[in-house]
């Protein structure tokens, strides 16, 4: 497998513009104003990726630690969402779906190359889907196929030889 682009290990922290969107997001709370940005500042603060060759990992959270560890043979699904405001600051969410369930199971926010990280997601998860047994099954299983057929032409050539 190829190792990991320079720009995607590179990243380990969102963008400025991450904390300028939680801002706006907290100010649409109006009176829960106060809470929402304490909560979202140290959201971003604390947030922290880490791409490694087997998978990705997030982590976020002071008083309650969350670390989410994503195989990227687990991946089905990747989806690119984006509202209007974060788009105008060039941002958008990453949410990656497995087959454990129908919403989420990773959401990479804060970044700005977010099309380049998706199709990275992607490289890397029809890469290790190559690498499953069920692969090699199939491999096996059409070389079995491809025996069969070669008989059959053969008793095809025999039995118009006799006819």
């Amino acid at each position: 497998m190829e190792p990991i682009p320079r720009q995607i290990a590179a990243i380990t922290r969102p963008v400025d513009q991450l904390l300028t969107y939680y801002a706006l997001k907290a100010l649409a709370t109006t009176i829960a104003f106060p809470v929402t940005m304490v909560l979202l500042y140290f959201r971003y603060h604390t947030m922290r990726y880490v791409f490694s060759d087997e998978g990705i990992r997030m982590s976020w959270g002071i008083l309650f630690r969350h670390e989410i560890m994503l195989n990227y043979a687990r991946i089905q699904d990747i989806h690119l969402r984006s509202n209007a405001v974060e788009r105008a600051l060039g941002l958008a969410r990453i949410e990656i779906q497995t087959a454990s369930g129908g919403s989420s199971e990773m959401t990479l926010e804060g970044l700005t190359d977010h099309e380049a990280m998706r199709d990275f997601l992607y490289s890397r998860m029809r890469g290790a889907t190559h690498l499953t047994p069920a692969t090699s099954e199939s491999a096996r299983l059409a070389g079995v196929l491809d025996e069969i057929a070669v008989e059959l032409r053969a008793i095809r050539a025999a039995v118009e030889r006799r006819a």
